[in-house]
């Protein structure tokens, strides 16, 4: 069920804290790779293909506070922020990030950012907040170095950045497809639902995690 809006929507910024709208960049359409990009030759990682399932279906971004329901819960399909691609799809290879971090968060609570002024976990939201999906992809061992070369990056890491200018928190997975110049792709939703851009090295990186084959929780 929808929340009440009128003071949810005064509080988005707060609530999603730094998965937020921004201008998109070299968009790609329905799934196709930009103009130049090496399309891949073998069948996409599965994570890679879940997200990309997204394209088309999630048109719209949206960073309004649902209630969800348990475990499971999703926000309306054709909308949501950049952690609920990444969420989606995971969710797709047996992982649901809200009932493996709300239940990190019970049991480790203070170990999580505390940026939201919150007492205690918040099942319905804490999942679709981008520090707390690095911190517990930290703790799941997940962790890689961020470098800066295109071989760094393998299909299905999921990536994070701080954008340039408005220093809001962003999150995506890298896809199996390249620029023309070789970087990989990212599938995400920054602003227009989710897309299939070459944004890798637009903005600072801060995190960098690769899943297992079989994301299984910790």
């Amino acid at each position: 069920m929808r929340a009440t809006r009128p003071l949810l929507l005064c509080l988005a910024w707060i609530a999603l804290s730094g998965c937020h709208q921004a201008p998109p960049t070299s968009v790609v359409g329905e799934g196709a790779p930009t103009a130049g990009a090496a399309a891949p030759v073998a069948p996409s990682p599965p994570l890679v293909a879940a997200a990309r399932a997204q394209v088309g279906v999630v048109r719209a971004y949206d960073p309004a506070y649902f209630s969800l329901t348990y475990p499971g819960g999703d926000v309306p399909a054709d909308s949501g922020v950049c952690t609920d691609v990444v969420i989606r799809a995971l969710r797709m290879q047996g992982l649901d990030l809200q009932q493996a971090i709300h239940e990190d968060m019970r049991d480790h609570f203070a170990l999580y950012p505390r940026q939201w002024g919150l007492k205690a976990p918040d099942r319905n939201i804490d999942h679709r907040r981008v520090p707390n999906q690095m911190r517990w992809f930290q703790r799941q061992g997940w962790q890689r170095h961020s470098g800066r070369r295109p071989e760094d990056f393998a299909p299905s890491d999921i990536v994070a950045w701080k954008l340039a200018g408005s220093g809001l928190l962003h999150i995506g997975i890298v896809s199996d497809r390249r620029s023309a110049d070789g970087t990989p792709l990212v599938l995400h939703n920054i602003g227009a639902g989710t897309q299939e851009d070459d944004i890798l090295f637009q903005h600072p990186i801060i995190g960098h995690y690769r899943p297992p084959v079989t994301p299984v929780r910790g």
